[in-house]
């Protein structure tokens, strides 16, 4: 994985709704290939305000086709990042780590694809819809989008674009503020919303895969909707942008087992340099560890949300509390997000170098 940050120059900055600016990257020739992304994933910032390191990331909202890297950011309550995100103009410079991410398309052939977002979660999702569209191979995206009204609609001229020149394309905004086309596309994204727009949208499409990127409560609607009603969990993927309050349907926990107690050994390799301590098996996480012990390791959500933290055990075990992020190939590969991980063997060697 490059764990390396780039200082990047603002090509532009739009003011997307009255709390979320899109911001546009200028990609250096000789750092070009490190940015190379798939549609779906995600851009993780850095910047130093009030002399602390803060870190957030960002799904990218251009497509790869384009030739742009543009992220979305959306000014949050108490948001120390996203506030000062509003203020960045062109020609600023941030330091920018390179494209990660698992939310892609899992395959590239013919198939009928359903989106729900909410709010900020189109960031992903618009990116993979003009994916699809691009690739002109018969597959189909049918979005439903909720906001509280038009006004506060990321990306809605955009997206009325690319539905008013795409027959594959099936947009369908759903409102809580302002009348939607009918009571089925007012009001908010539940459960039972979700069942009635499945039922008026959906069920003549023959629908393969399922998308949902947004708050909680959305992504844990969509997934108990659809598998109650018999659809493979495999088929059915999501984001996050928040570390959720309750554990949502469809998180890998690396094991169910009780982590036993050991004091390990722990070596953390990162940009060929290595940083040996000792770890208990119930203390702190092995990112935090590895920090303490001065190793500029890459992080953001501190969540399981996010995969910036990504490392492979190469010797011994780790075990995981929460993974949102990695697919379950991964894990079976030895990957693990530090930010969860303890150790459970004498030894455990950890590489952030390994891809």
């Amino acid at each position: 994985m490059n764990t390396k940050f780039h200082l990047l120059t603002i090509d532009k900055v739009v003011k997307e709704t009255s709390d979320t600016v899109s911001i546009s990257f200028t990609i250096p020739a000789d750092v070009k290939d490190d940015f190379h992304f798939k549609a779906g994933q995600y851009l993780t910032l850095k910047t130093t305000i009030n002399n602390e390191d803060i870190r957030r990331s960002y799904s990218i909202s251009s497509a790869p086709h384009e030739g742009t890297v543009t992220v979305a950011i959306k000014k949050v309550e108490n948001g120390t990042f996203s506030a000062y995100a509003q203020n960045l103009k062109a020609g600023d410079q941030i330091e920018v780590l390179a494209p990660q991410g698992n939310f892609v398309l899992k395959s590239d052939g013919t198939k009928n694809y359903a989106f729900f977002a909410a709010g900020s979660g189109i960031t992903p999702i618009i990116s993979i819809i003009k994916n699809i569209l691009n690739a002109n191979n018969g597959s189909t995206a049918t979005l439903f989008y909720g906001n509280k009204s038009g006004i506060e609609t990321i990306y809605k001229n955009e997206l009325d674009a690319l539905a008013s020149a795409n027959n594959n394309f099936d947009l369908h905004y759903v409102l809580t503020r302002e009348e939607g086309a009918n009571d089925v596309l007012s009001g908010r994204i539940n459960k039972a919303k979700i069942e009635a727009i499945d039922k008026a949208y959906l069920a003549d499409k023959n629908i393969d895969d399922i998308y949902s990127c947004g708050p909680e409560s959305i992504i844990q609607a969509v997934n108990d909707y659809f598998v109650g009603k018999g659809k493979d969990s495999k088929n059915i993927h999501f984001e996050l942008f928040t570390t959720p309050v309750k554990e949502v349907t469809g998180a890998e926990n690396s094991s169910d087992e009780p982590i036993p107690d050991v004091n390990a050994s722990v070596t953390v390799i990162i940009d060929d340099e290595e940083f040996q301590f000792d770890l208990s098996s119930k203390g702190k996480n092995i990112l935090q560890a590895a920090q303490d012990a001065d190793a500029d390791v890459p992080f953001s959500c501190k969540g399981g949300v996010c995969c910036t933290c990504r490392a492979k055990v190469i010797e011994g075990k780790a075990v995981m509390d929460l993974n949102y992020a990695l697919e379950p190939e991964e894990v079976a590969d030895g990957f693990i997000l530090t930010c969860q991980a303890h150790p459970v063997t004498d030894k455990v060697v950890v590489s952030f170098d390994e891809y």
